[in-house]
């Protein structure tokens, strides 16, 4: 099985690491006042103290130059079956999507946070993207999630995205 780690720090310090393990596969983002390195891997991580997901479902290879999309759920227990299924269904409408390069879907290890990552060509891509029938699809958090009934509440609190850009985006923006 397939996990993404994430860990955050300077950008300095995020770019040595990087250059330390240049041989995994690994990608730097920068967002809004932060950095993440990403290690996917079938292996350990060379992070000491990192975000830990599994990775339950994926399409496309991440890339070293988009921009990023990190789609943050807290699910509760009972509702997490329900989410899984859910997702690994609509993720596939974004496959002819234009700007699309990259899908996880990412179940914490330590926490009740899901990430669902979408990796873009650049900003635009994604903004164009956000109001298209299949995107809105994916991402619609009111209609299809009461599926289980009035019983299980699946979100245990409200959603919340963080984008990033790769390095080469994030110098030309």
């Amino acid at each position: 099985m397939k996990n993404l780690y994430i860990t955050r720090g300077t950008p300095e310090f995020m770019e040595k690491v990087k250059e330390k393990y240049a041989g995994e596969n690994m990608i730097l983002m920068h967002g809004s006042g932060s950095s993440q390195l990403l290690h996917e891997t079938a292996g350990k991580t060379v992070f000491q103290t990192p975000q830990r997901y599994e990775v339950l479902e994926e399409m496309g290879q991440l890339q070293e130059h988009g921009f990023f999309a990190l789609n943050n759920i807290s699910v509760s227990d009972e509702g997490k079956p329900i989410f899984e299924e859910r997702f690994k269904k609509d993720h596939l409408a974004m496959k002819d999507t234009s700007g699309f390069i990259a899908f996880r879907l990412l179940r914490s290890i330590d926490s009740d946070t899901y990430i669902i990552l979408t990796e873009w060509e650049d900003s635009q891509s994604f903004d164009l993207n956000k109001n298209t029938p299949s995107f809105s699809a994916a991402y619609d958090t009111t209609k299809r999630d009461i599926v289980a009934g009035p019983s299980i509440h699946i979100f245990s609190s409200a959603p919340y995205i963080t984008l990033f850009s790769s390095l080469q985006n994030h110098d030309s923006e």
